[in-house]
Parts: C-alpha cells; sequence; structure tokens
C-alpha cells in the first residue's frame, strides 16, 4: 500500500499490533458472527476480500467444513503476511488481490465475504460490482462496516483524547474513515450501484469491547491503526503521549480496571 495514503498504510509494525491488540478487542465478536452467518449457506468456495490479519478467515476455517475452499485476499502484503504467520486450523489460498479489480473470473464463488474493509474502497459501488462479478447467480454478498463513531465507545473517546494534544489539527483518522461509511441509505445506495437487483438486508449488531485495563484499547487504536500515522506526522515524538492521554481518558469513563465498552456494527447480506 503506497506510503502516501496514510489512512491505508498498515505497515509490519501497526499490522502486528493491529492483529494482537486491535483483532481481540473489536473484530473477533464480528468474525464469529459472519462465519455464523455463513454456515447457513450452501458453498463449494468462499472468497475473502480485504481479509486483514486474518481475524474472519480463521473463523471461516473453524466454522466451515473442510471441502469447502476459502480464498482470502487483501491489497496489502503486510496485512496478509500477518495472517499467514498466524495461521488457520486448515489450509486456505492467501493472495494479494485489489478489491476493485479482482483477479478472478465471473461467476467463480458461491460466496463473498468483506469484514470491516469497505470503509476503506476509493469506489465502493465498483469494489461491489467486482464481488457481483466473481459470484456465482445466486450466490451471497456479505460484508460488515462500523456504526458511527459515537456508537463505538473506546474509538469515541480515544479520538476525542488525541485531538487535545493537536486542537489546531486533530487526528480525525477513526471518525474519517473506520466510522465514516455508516449510513445505512449510503450503504443501499452503493449496493445497488454496484448492480445488486435485490435490496440489501442490513442487520445492526451491538457488541461488547473488553480489555484488561485502559491501556489496552488505546495503545490498540493509537498505535496499531492508521491513526498512529496522523499523530507522528503531527509529531513524531508524541506517541507515548497520546497514548497515555487516551488511557487516562478510557479510565476515567470506565475505570482504572477491567474496561467494557460499547461497539456497533451494520451487517449487510445481498444476493445475485
Amino acid at each position: 500500500m503506497a506510503a502516501s495514503d496514510p489512512d491505508k498504510n498498515f505497515h509490519g509494525s501497526i499490522a502486528k499490533l493491529y492483529d494482537t491488540v486491535l483483532v481481540p478487542l473489536i473484530f473477533e465478536p464480528y468474525a464469529a458472527d459472519l462465519a455464523r452467518r455463513l454456515s447457513g449457506v450452501s458453498a463449494s468456495n468462499v472468497l475473502e476480500i480485504a481479509t486483514g490479519t486474518g481475524a474472519v478467515t480463521r473463523a471461516l476455517a473453524a466454522a466451515l467444513p473442510r471441502i469447502v475452499a476459502i480464498v482470502a485476499t487483501d491489497l496489502n502484503q503486510a496485512m496478509l503476511d500477518q495472517a499467514a504467520a498466524v495461521g488457520t486450523a486448515r489450509p486456505v489460498e492467501w493472495r494479494q488481490a485489489d478489491a476493485m479489480q479482482l483477479p478472478f473470473g465471473e461467476d467463480t464463488f458461491d460466496a463473498v465475504v468483506c469484514q470491516f474493509g469497505a470503509m476503506f474502497f476509493p469506489d465502493k459501488a465498483k469494489a461491489f460490482s467486482e464481488a457481483r462479478r466473481v459470484l456465482r447467480s445466486g450466490g451471497v454478498f456479505i460484508f460488515s462496516v462500523w456504526d458511527r463513531i459515537e456508537e463505538n465507545e473506546f474509538a469515541d473517546i480515544v479520538t476525542r483524547a488525541v485531538g487535545t494534544l493537536f486542537p489546531g489539527d486533530p487526528p480525525r483518522f477513526l471518525a474519517r474513515t473506520p466510522h465514516g461509511y455508516h449510513d445505512r441509505e449510503a450503504v443501499r445506495r452503493d449496493v445497488t450501484a454496484g448492480g445488486f437487483a435485490a435490496a440489501p438486508r442490513i442487520d445492526t449488531v451491538a457488541a461488547r469491547s473488553r480489555a484488561a485495563s485502559p491501556d489496552i484499547p488505546a495503545v490498540a487504536y493509537c498505535q496499531g491503526t492508521p491513526l498512529r500515522n496522523e499523530i507522528e506526522a503531527r509529531d513524531p515524538g508524541k506517541l507515548a503521549e497520546a497514548t497515555a492521554v487516551a488511557s487516562r481518558a478510557i479510565a476515567a469513563r470506565f475505570g482504572s480496571g477491567a474496561v467494557d465498552g460499547k461497539i456497533s456494527a451494520h451487517v449487510v447480506t445481498v444476493k445475485k
């Protein structure tokens, strides 16, 4: 991924922290939910796009019958490398691929899945049209996007806290990108523009984000996402201070021991 696009720059150290800290914090509940949804679908092969570090891939590999082939793709090789290093319960095919131009033929897969990747697509309707193109007739596309940041307590608190260090130019990565594609009508329009004739089903799913201390979500968001790029672009020496400020803000709201915050996402299901 080009370093000139900091919102999408998950370089090696971010990728590892993302997988070891952020994935357990907020991704695993939704990975399990997506795997449950797909387990009810008759499929011989599944394509995952914007795989990240493999949270959904691991859930799918554990939940789906071994005869179901899984191809897991991502544009960012550092994320795929981390996913492959962790591994899965059974073999899957890891492949670098751009969701905007998938390297697969038409009518290839029974299901396409994407967890928390659509927010990063520069042309969402185009990416959705690619998912539709590679789906067989009757196949299903399931993807999730984060709800608005105010419905995701740790992300909201971290954004506000880190902003106090840079009042003239507060870092807004979390609000702008991960939580910037929360409007259900906009999602419906993009799915339709992507060529799907059926109306998508959109379920808003609330879950809990739990950690043993406020430091964990502070590190997860400040150092395990491209928010880190924004902080370091403003002042390379303030990453530790920003993380500490975020931790104190979480502790002020939830206490200094174990913390438990709300998270919310939309899960979209549409058939070809």
